[in-house]
């Protein structure tokens, strides 16, 4: 690809050359359990010509990419850098942070490791009960529990 064909777009050179993207992976929002926004890649444009409109106080902007980070999520991140370099823009990639999975057991677990204990306690004495009830009722039922 040319050089001419990329400045079809009729942007300002402040608006590319000058321009430095972050690019990063989404961190998980603590409202919400799942980790599946986490998969894709962002990009974030430094923020250039802010100010406050003095008749309603909102935050205005004379510069055009500066809500492009709300919209753009890219699958990988060499298809971010791909994008960036289409754009001519100068960019940074933030270290990617891997999750950490550590295998859990219940047998380690305090909490449950005293409920199997009272399960085991409480299954016994019931084992002992059905033995003392088919003494009671009928020897070949004390021969099956046993």
């Amino acid at each position: 690809m040319n050089d001419e064909a990329a400045d079809i777009g009729g942007r300002p050179p402040e608006h590319t050359e000058e321009r430095t993207v972050i690019i990063y992976r989404a961190a998980r929002e603590s409202t919400q359990a799942a980790w599946n926004n986490t998969k894709t890649w962002h990009i974030e444009v430094d923020n250039r010509q802010r100010w406050e409109n003095p008749l309603i106080g909102w935050a205005s902007s004379g510069d055009p990419l500066s809500n492009i980070s709300m919209s753009l999520k890219f699958a990988s991140k060499e298809d971010a850098i791909d994008f960036c370099k289409k754009n001519r823009w100068n960019y940074e990639v933030e270290k990617e942070h891997n999750r950490v999975i550590s295998p859990k057991s219940y047998e380690k677990n305090p909490v449950s490791q005293g409920r199997t204990e009272e399960a085991a306690k409480y299954q016994q004495l019931l084992h002992r009960n059905l033995i003392h009830l088919a003494q009671a009722a009928d020897q070949s039922l004390l021969a099956q529990l046993r």
